[in-house]
């Protein structure tokens, strides 16, 4: 029988839009790992493979291991929403309730490392990725929560992106942007990735020396909550499913998720678990991929 092309396109689509692409280990099935939550997010690998998540509304923090499952950290996290490690095994968090970006110290206090820009206070810091030289990049986008003091309003005039470099010196480095979200770069700190939720797009950016970005190039006709990248340099968002972009901007896996996911990122001892944060419930999937550390 002579195939169409339309059967033809057809066919690779399945392949490539399937279970093909290979990086979901063979024979496997998504668990879920907890659930009872408000509104999971922010999951962050420590060095030693365990991850920390939110359950924001409950201003708290979890963490999961791959052998004793998941434990309570703290209770008074600031809101927090996105969170990421940095060099020095702190744990950094987008913290809303005063608009600030804090870090956690071993006894788990909570200290700030940045807030109110141009001396207004930021719109509502939401998630971030550490540089490997130590640089933070956040999206401060605006979603009103209903724990803020009375009249409090979004006073930043741009719902922007910002560098803040390891010595403490603040900028706005994307300012055209719906609704800035989602947020993740490369583990040569060469290459930054950014959704503009509100536009439903995804955008790519080299980042200069200096820490500021050049080279906006269109990435992926997604809006994405949080994000993640492996080890072969393929990009994870999540909106709806999650949905995972080769380095070239090719779709090559849509992974169903039973709750719409929030954020994601890699963990384990070997950081080949998929950990998925969606809404009321968190859940795994092996990977034959892994994150980067």
């Amino acid at each position: 029988m002579r195939l169409t092309n339309t059967l033809l396109l057809l066919i690779v689509a399945i392949a490539l839009f399937g279970q093909e692409s290979g990086i979901v280990a063979e024979n496997v099935e998504i668990q879920q790992a907890g659930t009872g939550y408000a509104f999971t997010e922010g999951p962050a690998v420590s060095p030693d493979g365990r991850i920390f998540f939110t359950d924001q509304p409950n201003d708290r923090i979890y963490l999961w291991n791959e052998t004793q499952g998941i434990e309570l950290w703290s209770e008074d996290t600031g809101r927090s929403n996105g969170m990421y490690f940095n060099a020095a095994g702190q744990l950094v968090a987008c913290a809303d309730l005063h608009n600030q970006i804090v870090f956690f110290d071993r006894d788990k206090n909570r200290h700030v490392l940045f807030e109110n820009y141009e001396d207004k206070h930021l719109n509502g810091p939401n998630d971030l990725w550490i540089a490997p030289n130590g640089d933070i990049y956040f999206t401060d986008p605006y979603y009103h929560r209903d724990y803020w003091e009375e009249g409090h309003a979004e006073v930043q005039e741009v719902r922007g992106v910002y560098h803040l470099s390891r010595d403490g010196v603040i900028s706005q480095v994307i300012d055209d942007y719906k609704q800035p979200n989602g947020i993740i770069g490369t583990a040569d700190g060469k290459t930054l990735y950014v959704a503009d939720i509100g536009d439903r797009k995804i955008w790519k950016y080299e980042i200069r020396p200096d820490g500021t970005l050049t080279g906006k190039t269109f990435f992926a006709p997604e809006g994405s909550d949080g994000m993640t990248i492996d080890d072969r340099g393929n990009i994870y968002l999540t909106m709806g499913k999650v949905w995972v972009y080769s380095p070239d901007g090719k779709l090559i896996q849509e992974i169903e998720v039973p709750e719409s996911p929030s954020n994601v990122c890699f963990g384990g001892k070997d950081r080949d678990i998929l950990f998925i944060t969606a809404r009321s419930s968190v859940y795994t999937l092996k990977m034959n991929v892994k994150g980067v550390k």
